[in-house]
């Protein structure tokens, strides 16, 4: 920045100038100094502009990064909300899931039992028909014995 350059040169006068004895005075060559001001009034203009310029480009800059800012929490939100609803709709899945699965298990147990029940019912009545020939040819042979 020009304003920099012209401030240093400035405080560098100042610095080489001769000073007043005995004193914290220096004696600055006034057309020296006139022609610092003078500098700095014409660079000062642009100066300002400039800082102006930067200053309403930062307030941009900072509007669009706010304006993203919402539109990123808004998003964000938005997604946690879809996350949530995903999860409810989850739970009730693998609830009605598992009720399908205990439901499953009740009727495979009616089955099981029912199977059980009615394969000792035709085994009770083939032990019965056994038991039946059995006997009879329990007494075919005791028929047989006595025809000896």
């Amino acid at each position: 920045m020009e304003i920099l350059n012209i401030l240093s040169e400035l405080e560098e006068l100042i610095e080489e100038s001769p000073r007043v004895p005995l004193s914290k005075r220096v004696m600055i060559d006034e057309d020296k100094i006139l022609d610092y001001i003078d500098r700095l009034r014409t660079v000062l203009p642009d100066e300002i502009r400039q800082a102006k310029v930067i200053t309403k480009e930062r307030e941009r800059i900072l509007e669009e990064s706010k304006r993203e800012a919402e539109e990123l929490i808004e998003d964000t939100k938005k997604h946690i909300e879809q996350k949530i609803n995903e999860s409810e709709i989850v739970r009730q899945a693998e609830k009605r899931a598992q009720e399908i699965i205990e439901q499953a298990r009740m009727t495979a147990s009616e089955i099981n039992i029912g199977a059980r029940e009615y394969a000792d019912e035709i085994m009770q009545k083939l032990e019965s028909q056994l038991e039946s020939i059995l006997a009879q040819v329990q007494a075919d042979r005791e028929e047989l014995k006595k025809i000896k």
